[in-house]
């Protein structure tokens, strides 16, 4: 394997009634965006042209007749464009989530991986999608992670990470209603959202993450008074954890936690449902987060703010989560190229 080898990173355009267009375009037009990736966008050619125009840049593309064929080219300097047919103007209004934007994402994603089964895309980092328009427009699953894993053939343990420049986070359960968060938790699904989430940092280029272990109860169950989750299933976690070799501490009060993280205690930190660490990672910096879905064969990443249809249309989305997401994509489809 050429060790100077730029990976393949598959780029699609998000929900075609969001922000995603735009953002992808200014994405593109970075300064150096291409030093370090064999860049391919995958997408509509009028919705890709939408995008720029909103937000005022144009970009010059190579354009590829397949991902097949984004690997060899002889100049690398210009993104590849792989025009694809899956919407039409007439079929979005801007702002709204609708089945056929949801259909067409679903198409883009599931070709980008149908080349990542093939060898021909090292990683995915795909605009905000819309879970709504996705679900409505065919999607069988509770999120898009759900939809990889399976599409994937993923048989083992996989969660979603949630990123905010060196802070990870990862959480046992997901996109459930809270009152069924606690029957979700188990000493497995904690380990093995440890053992992820550690692993996973390493791959993006961390090589001795430290991670912290969050508690379900407020103030941590203090001692039984306010919940045995924490003595009966999470503390037994850590400690088996502990005993297999990975550097983890806890659990620890999720009022407190990110504290730690903050002042560089941690790398990472589990979390038991989905609001326990979104709500204090979006806070610290919701313009600057990335969403990482774990435990699959591609790395596949996504900025952690959605499809912002307040603002679709209008020019201003913060290009920096994408820049983020973009980035992490790079780091990790370069681990797996040349491992």
């Amino acid at each position: 394997m050429n060790m100077q080898q730029n990976p393949v990173i598959a780029l699609s355009l998000g929900d075609a009634a969001g922000i995603g267009p735009e953002l992808i375009a200014r994405l593109l037009s970075q300064p150096g965006i291409t030093d370090g990736a064999n860049i391919v966008l995958v997408g509509d050619t009028w919705l890709w042209q939408d995008g720029q125009a909103i937000a005022g840049h144009r970009v010059a593309t190579q354009a590829v007749a397949s991902l097949a064929d984004v690997r060899s080219r002889a100049d690398q300097r210009l993104p590849a464009f792989l025009a694809v047919d899956t919407i039409q103007p007439a079929d979005v209004q801007r702002s709204q989530a609708l089945a056929a934007c949801g259909t067409a994402v679903l198409k883009v994603l599931d070709l980008c991986m149908d080349g990542a089964k093939r060898g021909e895309v090292d990683a995915l980092c795909f605009a905000p999608l819309n879970k709504q328009a996705m679900k409505i427009g065919g999607m069988q699953h509770e999120d898009e992670l759900h939809h990889f894993a399976e599409y994937l053939g993923v048989t083992g343990y996989f969660c979603e990470f949630n990123t905010l420049g060196d802070l990870w986070t990862s959480r046992v359960s997901s996109h459930i209603p809270l009152k069924d968060a606690a029957a979700l938790l188990s000493k497995e699904r904690i380990m093995d959202t440890a053992r992820l989430i550690y692993q996973s940092l390493q791959a993006s280029g961390t090589a001795a993450p430290k991670v912290a272990i969050a508690a379900f109860n407020p103030h941590g169950g203090d001692g039984g008074v306010c919940g045995h989750e924490e003595i009966d299933i999470i503390a037994p976690a850590v400690e088996a954890l502990r005993a297999s070799g990975f550097p983890v501490d806890g659990p620890f009060p999720a009022d407190t936690i990110f504290l730690k993280a903050r002042d560089g205690q941690y790398q990472a930190i589990v979390t038991m449902y989905h609001d326990q660490g979104q709500i204090a990672i979006k806070l610290m910096g919701f313009s600057q987060g990335v969403t990482v879905q774990g435990g699959l064969p591609i790395p596949i990443t996504t900025p952690a703010h959605g499809t912002a249809f307040d603002i679709a249309g209008q020019g201003v989305a913060d290009v920096n989560a994408t820049l983020n997401a973009f980035r992490i994509a790079c780091r990790m489809g370069a681990a797996r190229l040349h491992s």
